[in-house]
């Protein structure tokens, strides 16, 4: 076989495997629901840490949920896909997803910051 052929069959194998292994909705906005938690917990003291587990027990983290479900989008790319966060009419992108893995943009701990200095606010 010539190295062409090699090459175009590795090629297509790999797209492939990046097509039936990209990340789905559910899968990204779970790993931004367990991002979001933990950067609230890293907000609070320890004090208020026991506070935040028991009301995530309380309410079953349907605050989270529900922030997800509304702020959270996902485009799907085929081979990758991105994570969004749409907040006061900008979209940013947060996370990367391809091969199973999900991996965070800098701007993530940025933008939870930024939306929990305002419900603090509230």
């Amino acid at each position: 076989m010539s190295k062409k052929r090699i090459f175009s069959l590795l090629a297509f194998v790999l797209i492939l495997v990046a097509i039936f292994t990209n990340p789905t909705k559910e899968e990204h906005q779970a790993a931004v629901k367990v991002k979001a938690t933990q950067l609230v917990s890293d907000q609070l003291g320890s004090k208020e840490n026991d506070l935040l587990a028991f009301g995530m027990q309380l309410f079953g983290n349907n605050i989270v949920d529900e922030f997800c479900d509304r702020v959270v989008f996902v485009d799907n790319y085929y081979l990758f896909s991105l994570t969004k966060i749409k907040w006061e009419g900008k979209e940013s992108i947060v996370a990367f997803g391809a091969f199973h893995k999900i991996f965070y943009s800098g701007k993530i701990d940025e933008k939870f910051n930024e939306i929990i200095a305002v419900l603090k606010q509230l």
